[in-house]
C-alpha cells in the first residue's frame, strides 16, 4: 500500500500538455518558475508518501465516527491536517491579498492529485475548502472576505457545500430549506436557516477549529424551482469581528452515512434549526454562485479518478512484479517460475491501467490550464476561447475520468486475482473509494446532459468543432513524424475524431430527448478521443525529445509505447460508439412499463 508520486510523469505533462511555461508568462503568475515547480512538487511528493499514504488503509478500517454529537476522524488525521496547514499547502492558488501564494491552478493540480492518490478520504476536506475559497473570492462581500478568507486559505477553518436534501436528490429545484430574515445587535442583518441537508462531505469533523458551510436555501416568497434559491454562509461557530470563536451555531450532525468506500471521510446528515447565516451575493442567485464551487469540485473529482487510478496501478504493478505463479508462454523453455508480470495478459491489463491513467492525467491538467488562460490571458479573445474550451471539457473530465477510474481500479483487482478480492491487500479499497466519483458533484449522466444540452446547444457545437480541428492537427503531425508508431497513433486519432465530428453533428441537430438519450455514449466518445489526442501529443513530444538527444530514453520510449497501446486498445473502438450515440430512439421507444 505504498505510494510514490510520479513526479517525472507529472512534470512532463505540465511541460508538454498543459504548457506550464505559457502559464507562467500570464500576468500575475510570474513566480511559477521551473525551479519553484520542481521544488514544490518534490516536497508535496514527500508529504504525500510519508504522512498521507500510510493513513489510507488503517483509516478505511476504522472510519470516522459520531460520538455524543461529536464527529471524530481516524487516528493520524488530525496530526496530518496540522502538518498540511503548517506547510501552507492550502494556500497555493489563493489570492495574495488573503495569504495565498497566487500560483496557477495548473500548478496546483498535480499536487491535488498526490493528496487524492495518497489518501482520497483525507483529501476531500481540502478539496471542499478550496471550492469555498473560490466562491468567496468571486462573490463574497468585503466583510465576508475580510473575516473568512484568510482563515480558509490558511486551513485554520474548513469549508463545505450544502446542496441536496432527502426529498431533492439531484433536483436542487426541490430544496425546501428556509432562510428567514432577522436582525440582532450582535449579528447585524442575517438570516435564520432551517432545514436538513444530506450527503455533506466533511459536514463536521475535528480537523479545523471552525467549519464554514455554503448553504442553498429559500427566502420568504421566493419563486419555486431553482430560480428561488439563495446562498448563505453559515459557520459552525459564530465568530466575532476579529475572527475569535464564539458560540456554537444551531447546526447539528444527526448521523454519518454508512458508505461503500471513503470510510474515513465523514459524510454527514446536518440539521439547521434557526442557524444564523449571512447571504452571499444577491438574492435568488444562489445556484448560479454555487456553480463556482461545483465546477471547481467537478474538475477535482475528475482528478480523483486520475489519482485513484494511479494508486491502483502502482499497487497492481508492484504485486505483479513479485507474485510468482505459473510459467508464462513467452518463457516456455525456462524451467523457473516467474512473476506474473511475465504473463502477456497481465502485461495487457497493466498497460491498459497505465495508458488510461496517463490519458486522464493529461486531459485534467490541460483543462486546468484552460481555466488559467481564461482568467489571466491578456488577450480578451483568447480568454473567451479558453473559457469555452474549459466549459466544454469540465463535464468530460468529471465523467470520463471517474468512469475510467472505476474501470482501472477494477482491473487492479483482476491483476491481483483472488488476493485482490480480499480486503487485506488493499486493492479492493481503491475500487470502493473510486465508486463514489461518478455519483457525487453531479452524476455522470447529469454531466453528459450538461455537455449536450448546454455546452453544445449554446453555440451549436462551435466549441466542439474547434476542439476537433485541434485534434486533427495533432493527427496530421503524428502521421508526418516519420515513425511507424506515431503514424499508427495518428491514423487511429484521425478515425476517432471523424467519429466525434459525426456524433457532434448528430446530437447538435437531434431533438432534446434524442440528444439526451445518446448523451452518455457521446461523452464517452469525446473522452476517449480527447484521451487519444493527449496521448498523441505526449508521444510527439517524446519523439522530439529523443530526436534532440534527451538522455532519458527509457521514459520517453515508454511514453510512445503507451500512446500506441492507447491507440490500439482505446481509440480503435471510437468509431463503434457512434451507433450508441445515434441509438436514442431505441431507448425512448422502450416504455417504462416494459422494464
Amino acid at each position: 500500500m505504498t505510494y510514490a508520486a510520479p513526479v517525472a510523469e507529472m512534470r512532463f505533462v505540465l511541460e508538454e500538455v498543459a504548457g506550464i511555461d505559457a502559464i507562467a508568462a500570464l500576468p500575475g503568475f510570474e513566480t511559477a518558475e521551473p525551479d519553484l515547480v520542481e521544488a514544490i512538487l518534490g516536497e508535496a511528493a514527500k508529504f504525500a508518501a510519508a504522512e498521507l499514504a500510510p493513513l489510507n488503509q488503517p483509516a478505511d478500517r476504522s472510519g470516522s465516527v459520531l460520538e455524543n454529537g461529536i464527529v471524530r476522524t481516524p487516528a493520524g488525521f488530525r496530526e496530518a491536517y496540522a502538518s498540511y496547514v503548517e506547510g501552507g499547502w492550502g494556500s497555493l492558488v489563493a489570492d495574495l491579498e488573503y495569504g495565498g501564494q497566487g500560483l496557477p491552478l495548473t500548478f496546483a493540480t498535480p499536487i491535488a492529485e498526490m493528496w487524492n492518490s495518497a489518501c482520497m478520504a483525507f483529501a476531500l476536506c481540502p478539496l471542499l475548502t478550496f471550492a469555498a475559497i473560490e466562491l468567496l473570492q468571486a462573490y463574497g462581500s468585503d466583510a465576508q472576505k475580510r473575516l473568512y478568507l484568510g482563515r480558509l486559505v490558511s486551513g485554520e477553518w474548513a469549508g463545505t457545500m450544502n446542496l441536496t436534501e432527502p426529498q431533492a436528490g439531484s433536483d436542487l429545484g426541490a430544496i425546501t430549506t428556509r432562510a428567514a430574515p432577522a436582525c440582532a445587535p450582535q449579528w447585524g442583518d442575517h438570516y435564520l436557516i432551517t432545514g436538513q441537508k444530506i450527503f455533506i462531505t466533511y459536514g463536521d469533523h475535528d480537523l479545523a477549529s471552525n467549519i464554514i458551510h455554503a448553504v442553498l436555501a429559500r427566502t420568504p416568497a421566493a419563486p419555486s424551482g431553482s430560480r428561488g434559491l439563495s446562498l448563505f454562509l453559515v459557520p459552525k461557530f459564530l465568530p466575532d469581528e476579529e475572527g475569535r470563536p464564539g458560540p456554537r451555531n444551531a447546526v447539528r450532525t444527526l448521523s454519518l452515512e454508512h458508505k461503500l468506500g471513503i470510510h474515513a471521510s465523514p459524510t454527514c446528515v446536518l440539521a439547521y434549526e434557526d442557524a444564523i447565516g449571512w447571504r452571499i451575493g444577491e438574492e435568488h442567485r444562489g445556484l448560479e454562485y454555487m456553480f463556482t464551487m461545483m465546477n471547481n469540485a467537478r474538475l477535482n473529482v475528475g482528478l480523483q479518478g486520475v489519482a485513484i487510478a494511479e494508486r491502483a496501478y502502482q499497487q497492481a504493478r508492484d504485486f505483479a512484479r513479485t507474485r510468482v505463479q505459473g510459467r508464462p508462454l513467452s518463457a516456455a523453455a525456462d524451467t523457473r517460475q516467474l512473476p506474473i508480470i511475465y504473463h502477456p495478459d497481465v502485461r495487457r491489463m497493466l498497460l491498459s491501467m497505465r495508458a488510461a491513467t496517463e490519458a486522464m492525467r493529461g486531459l485534467a491538467y490541460y483543462a486546468a490550464a484552460m481555466i488559467d488562460h481564461a482568467r489571466r490571458d491578456p488577450d480578451p479573445e483568447a480568454r473567451v476561447s479558453a473559457q469555452h474550451r474549459a466549459d466544454l471539457l469540465i463535464p468530460v473530465v468529471k465523467a470520463w475520468c471517474t468512469d475510467m477510474g472505476v474501470a482501472v481500479t477494477s482491473t487492479g483487482i483482476q491483476v491481483h486475482g483472488g488476493m485482490g478480492y480480499i480486503e487485506e491487500t488493499g486493492a479492493a479499497q481503491h475500487l470502493r473509494d473510486a465508486r463514489i466519483t461518478p455519483i457525487y458533484e453531479g452524476t455522470n449522466g447529469i454531466q453528459a446532459n450538461d455537455l449536450v444540452g448546454r455546452k453544445l446547444a449554446r453555440d451549436r457545437g462551435e466549441a466542439a468543432r474547434a476542439l476537433c480541428a485541434d485534434i486533427v492537427a495533432t493527427a496530421m503531425a503524428s502521421e508526418e513524424a516519420h515513425s511507424a508508431d506515431l503514424a499508427a497513433i495518428g491514423a487511429a486519432l484521425r478515425a476517432g475524431v471523424a467519429a466525434c465530428e459525426t456524433a457532434t453533428a448528430y446530437v447538435t441537430e437531434a431533438d432534446a430527448a434524442l440528444a439526451a438519450a445518446g448523451s452518455v455514449p457521446y461523452l464517452q466518445l469525446v473522452g476517449t478521443v480527447c484521451g487519444g489526442w493527449i496521448m498523441a501529443r505526449q508521444a510527439l513530444a517524446a519523439f522530439r525529445r529523443l530526436a534532440g538527444g534527451d538522455p532519458d530514453t527509457t521514459f520517453l520510449a515508454a511514453k510512445i509505447a503507451t500512446a500506441r497501446f492507447y491507440a490500439d486498445h482505446f481509440l480503435a473502438g471510437a468509431s463503434g460508439m457512434v451507433a450508441a450515440v445515434r441509438g436514442g430512439a431505441a431507448v425512448l421507444d422502450f416504455a417504462p412499463d416494459q422494464f
